[in-house]
């Protein structure tokens, strides 16, 4: 079968995809996870608490296929990524599930019984459900950026030989914050934008000051991958339409090796000059009470944070700090040309009938919550 394009392209094309799903991920269930996690600390009545929870019932089971899609694209088109980062994380992924699973449990529980207490559990229970994977996510982008403990055998058999705890060192922890930061600031600007009088106030309140502490971290963020993380580089050529063979190539390891992308290739400064300026802008909106405005430099922010570790990365995927010839590149880790082919048509078709879905569910729950919804819809949380 002839393939009208090139397996280099078709790899670059993957990179790029799986870095819009999981930006997609982020800006769209990004909301829901912030929301969570401010629930117990701006909704001071229940009525305040349901109308938060109604501001995301309607979409945050859609918001999720953004997961859904990015773990169904690093299996297909990078199964060394999906094999190795799955077996490293696992129990830290599974925590991520956990949190996840305990959302719709908490969303349908919470009303079942009319008493204070139960719905105080549960709306903790929502907060886990926010604040794990908004932690865990970093933490694991923190551990990307430091490298991963792994190596193959000369099977190409991946073995992991780190442990749950040695992922949270200080530098993942940081990056962690950052991920519950940013999120935090993006579900309190979309909870301004849904909601008035005094839960609005709150959320702006809330809005400002996390989108400064996100661009204040981030920033930190960037000066330690400066000065103290360890970054890789490949020496000598590799091979870009080559075989999937991680074990055909030399890496080197330098501190600050990660900034070289951007000295070779300064366009990508927009990328973490968005995750510095955009929160800040949200901010500056928010204090103007501009919430929708702020919602946008939000989500471009959250694109800026996300992107500058990709593109400093590139072509590396998942490091090895313990055998850094292992580390998985774009170059040496994909599927098929073939199948990198045929996901890419599945893509072109079905992605356009997701946004446009997406769009309409958007279109039609616009507005703001009012407590007049409880009155007028018996479905309401």
């Amino acid at each position: 079968m002839s393939i009208p394009l090139d397996y280099e392209v078709l790899r670059l094309i993957w990179w790029a995809l799986l870095g819009i799903l999981l930006i997609g991920f982020a800006i769209f269930d990004g909301f829901d996870l912030g929301t969570a996690i401010l629930l117990p600390f701006i909704g001071r009545t229940n009525t305040e608490r349901r109308l938060l929870i109604n501001s995301v019932g309607p979409v945050w089971e859609g918001n999720q296929v953004w997961f859904i899609l990015g773990g169904g694209a690093s299996f297909a088109a990078w199964p060394p990524l999906y094999a190795t980062s799955f077996s490293g994380f696992y129990l830290a992924m599974f925590l991520v599930l956990l949190a996840l699973i305990l959302r719709p449990v908490a969303f349908k529980f919470r009303g079942k019984i009319d008493n204070p207490l139960w719905r105080e559990i549960w709306d903790w229970a929502l907060f886990v459900g926010g604040f794990v994977p908004a932690l865990i996510f970093g933490v694991a982008f923190g551990n990307l950026l430091l490298g991963v403990p792994f190596h193959f055998d000369d099977e190409l058999r991946a073995f992991y030989t780190g442990g749950f705890f040695a992922l949270l060192n200080p530098f993942a922890l940081l990056c962690g914050i950052v991920s519950v930061a940013m999120l935090t600031a993006h579900g309190a600007i979309y909870v301004a934008m849904k909601t008035t009088g005094l839960l609005w106030e709150r959320a702006r309140l809330a809005g400002i000051g996390a989108s400064i502490l996100t661009a204040v971290l981030f920033l930190i963020g960037g000066v330690c991958v400066y000065f103290f993380v360890m970054g890789y580089t490949v020496s000598g050529p590799l091979d870009h339409a080559g075989p999937s063979n991680p074990l055909r190539k030399t890496v080197e390891m330098s501190t600050g090796a990660w900034i070289g992308n951007y000295r070779s290739e300064p366009w990508t400064i927009v990328a973490p000059v968005l995750g510095i300026a955009a929160p800040l802008i949200a901010a500056w909106m928010l204090s103007r009470r501009r919430p929708g405005t702020a919602f946008i430099a939000s989500s471009l922010g959250l694109l800026g944070i996300i992107a500058t570790p990709g593109l400093a990365m590139f072509p590396f995927i998942l490091p090895s700090s313990s055998d850094p010839n292992a580390s998985l590149t774009v170059w040496d880790s994909s599927s098929s040309h073939l199948t990198l082919f045929i996901m890419l048509i599945a893509v072109v078709i079905f992605l356009p009938i997701v946004l446009a879905y997406t769009a309409w569910v958007y279109k039609v729950m616009y507005g703001k919550v009012s407590p007049q919804l409880f009155e007028t819809n018996r479905q309401a949380y």
